[in-house]
């Protein structure tokens, strides 16, 4: 089947189409990669910008991944994380069957702006740790991780190797710092240069933005986060239940 170019339909969104049916149809399975421009074109008779245009569309709609430098693969099924919990990225991915990894980018002192000293409650100015990883699953790019720490319980976890052992099983089974609570707060974003560098995508691709401010069993601000979730592979899932004072007979909609 190739795209017919008699029809109303534009040429691209034809061979659209039909490598979105192959994809469903299981002809082309989840980490395939695509054939290359080269080989569509050939194929399918069509330009290079159709090609592209193609390409950029199954991007958009989350049906193919674009590695830079390695060519277009079939995505992954995005992976259904709960935010019903207090949980990290590798207790998240472990209850999914996916493997995580970790990339550490660095780590340094720096001084706590407003924001950071609010999160954390402490003077502007006081040195925290900051922290800045890549977390993968099964190999793929799907978080960009910047934490902040108190500096004290910073220069502790990074005496440990930051890639295979999560910050927050180090804080509670390590260093005796139990957490029992966050505050959590998602937007969804486009990713700007540096978190589609970092990402392997493309700048303004959608990005799932969030901030979390951890608290230990006494209360105390250990942890605040800034997490950038690939849109094209994760959704967040929560179930919500309807408070006691609302519906009833005199309240049903």
């Amino acid at each position: 089947m190739k795209p017919n170019a008699e029809s109303a339909l534009p040429l691209y969104a034809q061979l659209e189409e039909i490598l979105s049916q192959r994809i469903n149809a299981g002809e082309l399975n989840p980490g395939d990669q695509l054939p290359a421009e080269d080989q569509l074109v050939s194929e399918f008779e069509v330009s290079r910008t159709t090609v592209r245009t193609t390409i950029q569309n199954l991007a958009r709609r989350g049906m193919v991944e674009i590695r830079r430098g390695k060519g277009t693969f079939v995505a992954q099924p995005k992976i259904a994380t709960s935010l019903a919990g207090l949980t990290g990225f590798v207790e998240d991915m472990h209850a999914l069957g996916r493997r995580p990894t970790a990339r550490l980018l660095g780590y340094q002192i720096v001084p706590a702006d407003e924001t950071v000293a609010t999160k954390l409650k402490v003077d502007v100015g006081t040195s925290v740790m900051y922290i800045r990883r890549v977390r993968l699953a099964n190999d793929i790019a799907l978080c960009y991780d910047e934490t902040y720490l108190p500096r004290d319980l910073g220069e502790k976890v990074i005496a440990d190797n930051l890639e295979t052992e999560p910050i927050f099983t180090l804080l509670e089974l390590k260093y005796q710092t139990p957490l029992s609570e966050a505050e959590y707060r998602l937007e969804a974003i486009s990713a700007d240069s540096k978190v589609a560098e970092v990402l392997n995508i493309e700048v303004g691709s959608p990005i799932f933005f969030i901030e979390r401010n951890s608290y230990s069993a006494e209360g105390r601000p250990v942890d605040y986060e800034k997490l950038y979730y690939r849109g094209d592979h994760i959704q967040f899932v929560t179930r919500l239940i309807r408070p006691a004072c609302v519906g009833g007979p005199a309240g049903i909609a």
